[in-house]
């Protein structure tokens, strides 16, 4: 139990590591969040440093989650028999992207989690029995809505509401319907301002940049 406090600090810093700021200080000698649309994450990135720099932040961005779930995780779930797995790594990937959406580094402010959450995602599932399914399914909603609307923020919120439908429909545990519900409060609650620019006709579709 001594482990839980620190793992949970080590995983929110993970999280809150604003590698889109720093890759656009490094490299462009810019702060990101003076563009575009002032948001520290892989889109903003994308438009404003090019289309190999901002895929590098996203992939980076999903390393996180992916690296406190499973890694960070694996070492809890040694060190502890009074908690489930399952809610252990839970409460890592939650510290994690509340690390990313409110980054110490930033004055508590950063990026949508989208990513991140992504990555979480992807960690739970490869400790957690039958998830596949579910983020196979949130992916290929993603893409859907992202081909045909072209809006990564809309794609990024349908998919967000999707969750927690998913992981009804194929039976997850109580416990995850009940953060997806979270998650997907999270999505939207940091998407307000670009869902209020759609509703206006004024949100960016997404083009990319070759830098």
């Amino acid at each position: 139990m001594l482990w839980i406090i620190p793992a949970i600090v080590t995983s929110y810093l993970i999280g809150s590591i604003p590698t889109a700021y720093v890759f656009g200080r490094v490299f462009k000698g810019v702060d990101i969040r003076k563009f575009g649309s002032g948001n520290v994450g892989a889109t903003n990135a994308m438009r404003l440093l090019g289309r190999g720099l901002g895929i590098t932040v996203l992939v980076l961005d999903i390393f996180k989650g992916l690296l406190a779930v499973v890694f960070l995780g694996d070492f809890l779930v040694k060190q502890s028999n009074l908690i489930q797995e399952q809610n252990l790594r839970i409460i890592i990937g939650l510290c994690c992207i509340c690390g990313h959406n409110w980054t110490v580094f930033l004055n508590f402010k950063g990026g949508k989690g989208v990513a991140t959450t992504f990555g979480v995602l992807i960690g739970l599932g490869m400790r957690i029995s039958g998830l596949n399914i579910v983020l196979g399914f949130l992916i290929l909603t993603w893409f859907l809505f992202f081909l045909i609307l072209r809006f990564v923020s809309v794609a990024s919120v349908i998919s967000g509401l999707s969750l927690p439908i998913y992981m009804f429909l194929f039976r997850q545990s109580k416990v995850l319907i009940l953060v997806s519900i979270l998650l997907a409060l999270f999505v939207i609650l940091r998407h307000k301002s670009n869902l209020k620019r759609f509703f206006q006709g004024k949100e960016p579709r997404l083009s990319f940049k070759k830098t």
